[in-house]
């Protein structure tokens, strides 16, 4: 039996990564501040951890949650590309601030291993597809630089001081306990409460963007991958975890409006700043390096998705 450290384990990704960590038999310690984590989230679970209410950024908090851990996965950010480019200083100080102050805890505490959660918003909005990790990042929001600036974080500590830090570039995660409320709600459970509700969903642009949608389980699958992964492929390298597969915002609601037996119109309005277009991910690099292979494909997912919603909405 191992013991995990999950920053920012009352959020969405993180934890349902908690849920699969304890599946496992292992024991996990969570740090969380709640600032978009909830306290829900982790009601089903609270007894079977250790949970530390605390800042990422707060390095008295940070080294006692990292005692005697085997990994960290670090989860714990400011999100939303709308967010950071209100609030870019905040963003800045959570996301890179934080992180810098997880791996000095790490390094500290003798951690040898830090799995970070990044993002396929460190592509911008180039127009070469799939992406792949060997182009250069290109961030369009101050979210996106905060990621590639921890990316940066990552690889440095991996070369200076030997630990094995590896960064998953997230692209669009959904699934259960993603939170649907908000100026910064994702965009699937956004659609689906909003016609839970009877409300118009919301899109920002036409509708023709496209994304290459990944359901949580499979995060969470490449996650325990990559801490358990060979100790050489652990250098600080960024890879993607998605399926290889883009769906637009039109198909989503066209699919949502059938599953869920709604004919409630769509309201389109101004593309927000910093939004990527287009967005599908290479994997091959996951699969090669730490086994990653996605099992469940957004059909599947966004029905598990909206199951999760209507019973818990």
């Amino acid at each position: 039996m191992a013991k995990y450290l999950v920053t920012g384990g009352a959020g969405f990704i993180g934890s349902n990564l908690v849920r699969y960590i304890l599946a496992k038999g292992h024991d996990v310690v969570v740090v969380d501040n709640f600032a978009t984590g909830k306290r829900q989230n982790i009601v089903d679970f609270v007894d079977k951890i250790e949970f530390i209410e605390g800042d990422i950024r707060d390095r008295d908090t940070m080294d006692k949650a990292v005692a005697g851990a085997s990994a960290i996965f670090h989860e714990a950010a400011l999100g939303s590309v709308p967010r950071s480019v209100k609030e870019p200083l905040i963003s800045h100080d959570v996301n890179v601030n934080g992180t810098l102050t997880v791996l000095e805890s790490a390094r500290a505490g003798g951690v040898k291993r830090v799995i970070f959660a990044a993002s396929s918003a460190a592509y911008g909005n180039r127009e070469e597809s799939p992406k792949h990790e060997a182009m250069t990042p290109l961030p369009i929001s101050p979210y996106a630089a905060n990621k590639v600036a921890c990316e940066s974080y990552m690889r440095a500590y991996a070369a200076c001081y030997g630990m094995e830090t590896l960064c998953l570039r997230y692209f669009n995660v959904f699934g259960r306990y993603q939170d649907p409320e908000g100026a910064y709600a994702a965009v699937i459970p956004a659609f689906v409460s909003s016609i839970l509700k009877g409300q118009k969903p919301v899109v920002f642009g036409d509708g023709e963007q496209s994304r290459d949608f990944c359901y949580i389980d499979n995060v969470c699958e490449a996650n325990w991958l990559a801490a358990n992964a060979p100790a050489q492929v652990c250098n600080g390298a960024a890879i993607n975890i998605a399926c290889h597969a883009h769906t637009t915002l039109n198909e989503i609601l066209a699919m949502l409006k059938e599953l869920m037996d709604s004919d409630i119109e769509t309201e389109y309005t101004d593309t927000r700043p910093g939004d990527v277009k287009h967005s599908l991910a290479d994997v091959s690099l996951a699969k090669k390096t730490i086994g990653y292979e996605p099992k469940v494909f957004f059909a599947d997912g966004i029905r598990k998705a909206i199951n999760w919603y209507t019973e818990n909405l």
